[in-house]
């Protein structure tokens, strides 16, 4: 079982940046991939940046490309998610999440369907 505990969230004004942590506990080492993801209400949760673990491949959406940037320090078991120039559309719960295998086709490490462990959220909101 994976724990994670979320943390960097808040009220930002545009233009903005804010850090967002996520601390991972657990079965640390047994994920295929682990990303950020958000949602807001009446809508799908949608990745925003994972990182496939074998080959730490990154996946980035591309509304936040050049804005968002994912990283992690394994000595920490500590996924990050570096947010830039912060828009009001960027409004949403994040979640961190972990995926624990391949999936059937090519972009299933980075579709929320394949994830089975989330944390739970941490509101980030844009607004001047």
């Amino acid at each position: 079982q994976v724990q994670f505990v979320e943390s960097g969230g808040g009220l930002v004004q545009p233009g903005g940046s804010l850090r967002l942590s996520c601390v991972v506990s657990g079965s640390t080492l047994d994920y295929y991939s682990i990303g950020w993801f958000r949602q807001v209400p009446g809508k799908e949760r949608q990745a925003v940046s994972c990182i496939r673990n074998h080959d730490g491949s990154i996946y980035v959406r591309d509304s936040v490309k050049d804005r968002f940037t994912i990283s992690r320090d394994n000595a920490k078991n500590t996924l990050y998610l570096q947010m830039n120039s912060l828009k009001p559309e960027d409004t949403a719960v994040y979640y961190c999440a972990t995926n624990p295998r391949a999936g059937t086709y090519a972009g299933s490490w980075y579709d929320p369907d394949y994830f089975d462990s989330w944390g739970q959220g941490t509101q980030v909101t844009v607004s001047s």
